[in-house]
């Protein structure tokens, strides 16, 4: 089955914000595209439960969480941030 995608807008805007801050943007911008098919594959492999449908997920440099809607297969990611420097 695939998921459909969604990164809230303040999400994004904190990728965009490590990212154009990031020493490292090929292991920022290789961690985003894991994570992004990772998602849109099974939003419950890789990652580990929260409250609710909230879900969080890590691939050095980057973590994000997120919310998983089962019944019309939506992931809305909801905050990124980095795990290490």
């Amino acid at each position: 089955m695939k998921w459909t995608l969604v990164w809230h807008p303040s999400a994004d805007d904190e990728l965009m914000d490590l990212w154009m801050a990031a020493s490292d943007q090929a292991d920022v911008t290789r961690a985003a595209n894991l994570i992004e098919r990772r998602l849109r594959r099974d939003p419950y492999s890789f990652s580990e439960s929260r409250d609710d449908n909230t879900r969080i997920m890590i691939e050095p440099p980057l973590a994000v969480s997120y919310d998983v809607s089962d019944d019309d297969c939506m992931v809305t990611v909801l905050a990124v941030w980095r795990t290490s420097n």
